[in-house]
């Protein structure tokens, strides 16, 4: 047992508990210690083995390889994945820092001022914003406003007649 746990060892200590239970179950707990506070938990993960000592004898050697195993790969996984996202991100601000270098012009020292001619900049006269008619606009478009004051003004012309009309015979029916 301690064959297959001595690779695992070499990395990291590990809590080992080993409890009986009852009807002559034992339990077996490997438990990883975390080395740092940024540690991934996933290589903290325990390991739990429940038996009996004949059932542990046999099979608890070969679940210790697997476990180391898996807990081995996990941290080379992790290990280079790491390293390739830090590749990235220096590769990332190299080619930041390439593009900012081109974009800065340097004057020359040696050569004098020259004197440079003025030029008037060209005013360019602004587009005119595009803009959205609904079905509301072109309706209000199409019936000229001059239509719709002359109808307002038959249509009072008329109420105003109709309501001098009422007055005069109001006058005449008190006369």
């Amino acid at each position: 047992m301690f064959k297959e746990l001595a690779p695992y060892l070499r990395q990291r200590a590990v809590l080992l508990t080993v409890t009986r239970l009852e009807d002559d179950q034992i339990s077996v707990n490997i438990i990883p210690k975390k080395l740092g506070e940024g540690e991934n938990t996933a290589l903290t993960t325990p390991f739990k083995l429940t038996g009996t000592a004949e059932e542990l004898d046999r099979d608890l050697p070969s679940s210790i390889v697997d476990f180391v195993a898996a807990h081995l790969q996990l941290k080379s996984t992790l290990e280079r994945a790491k390293a390739e996202m830090d590749a990235a991100g220096k590769a990332a601000q190299a080619e930041a820092r390439a593009k900012k270098l081109p974009a800065k012009k340097e004057s020359p020292k040696a050569e004098p001022a020259k004197p440079v001619a003025t030029v008037k900049p060209v005013e360019v006269a602004k587009p005119q914003p595009l803009t959205t008619f609904s079905l509301f606009d072109a309706a209000a478009t199409e019936t000229p406003v001059a239509e719709d004051a002359d109808e307002e003004e038959e249509i009072l012309a008329e109420a105003a007649e109709d309501e001098q009309a009422d007055q005069d015979e109001e006058l005449d029916e008190a006369t």
